[in-house]
């Protein structure tokens, strides 16, 4: 999972600049839906950038926002979770918003991914629970081992410039 933010006064060239602050621009990026694949794991930025080379096609999971508003508060992040039994498939969830500090966005989209998750695997829970409360729900199931999130926050450029903030989840070594 990585994510990145730019600034510049062309939004694709923004874009672009979040994508390097990633470390993810050299790749040729093919956005896929939300499944985190049976007996995946989650490494680290470091450890997984190392795996990327230039032109290869990744399958990504990405969440992207941007704005030319100067002061304004954007956000993009990705959440996970990841079931207890590995041979099962997880969930990757996408957010974005407007007005969100990362904390905000990060637990929605962490909640997102392990709702979908859990109505998969059949966890009952109250849909208008806080997440902290859903959160003991499910790790008293032990059904979902683990939920995570990647957020990225930026303030839009005070003098009008694109921001772009972006937060990815890189599919490594999934089979084509």
């Amino acid at each position: 999972m990585t994510k990145g933010v730019g600034k510049h006064r062309e939004k694709l060239t923004s874009f672009e600049l979040a994508l390097r602050s990633a470390g993810i621009a050299a790749c040729n990026l093919v956005r896929v839906s939300s499944i985190f694949p049976p007996r995946c794991k989650l490494v680290p930025r470091a450890e997984g950038v190392k795996e990327l080379k230039p032109g290869q096609v990744s399958f990504v999971v990405m969440s992207e926002n941007s704005t030319r508003e100067p002061h304004r508060l954007i956000a993009a992040s990705v959440g996970v979770a990841i079931p207890t039994d590995r041979n099962m498939f997880g969930y990757l969830s996408e957010h974005h918003s407007f007005g969100e500090t990362e904390e905000v966005a990060g637990d929605y989209a962490e909640e997102l991914a392990a709702e979908m998750l859990a109505t998969t695997l059949g966890v009952e829970f109250d849909p208008d629970r806080s997440w902290d409360e859903k959160k003991e729900i499910y790790r008293i199931s032990n059904r979902i081992v683990r939920t995570a999130n990647i957020t990225q926050s930026a303030v839009g450029d005070k003098r009008g410039l694109w921001t772009t903030v972006l937060a990815a989840s890189i599919l490594l070594g999934v089979d084509e």
